[in-house]
């Protein structure tokens, strides 16, 4: 009995660290500058956000820590009426600073590279022919 006690305890701790943090229906027209490109907007400030990177000895998965410090620093971000989110340092230790700036409804640079045209349709989806058999 007591065995089975030790085993669920530890399976039931690292369980609930799976259940994430929720965008706020605001933070949901906060957008990502993942290009650093930012110029043009104005800087309202630094958000610096964490979360638990490690259960006692067991690290958690790096890439559910970073989503949850870009979803908390979306959330940070709406209250300070910012459009867009920065990161201006890797995560460390499950902390990240973000910069928060207001950009209005100047679209973010896409990382189209140079010469590429975009398509005529606006959706921002391009088709390419397959060869078939």
């Amino acid at each position: 009995m007591r065995k089975t006690v030790l085993l669920i305890v530890p399976t039931l701790l690292l369980g609930a660290c799976t259940w994430g943090i929720n965008p706020t229906p605001a933070s949901r027209n906060v957008r990502t500058a993942w290009n650093g490109d930012v110029s043009g907007c104005r800087d309202l400030g630094k958000i610096t956000v964490s979360v638990m990177d490690h259960v006692g000895p067991v690290d958690r998965n790096d890439i559910k820590v970073r989503d949850e410090l870009q979803v908390m620093a979306r959330n940070e971000a709406a209250t300070m009426n910012a459009d867009t989110i920065k990161p201006l340092a890797d995560p460390s230790d499950g902390s990240q600073p973000w910069g928060a700036y207001q950009c209005g409804t100047r679209p973010i640079p896409s990382a189209t590279p140079a010469g590429q045209a975009q398509p005529a349709n606006g959706s921002g989806v391009q088709t390419f022919p397959v060869k078939g058999d």
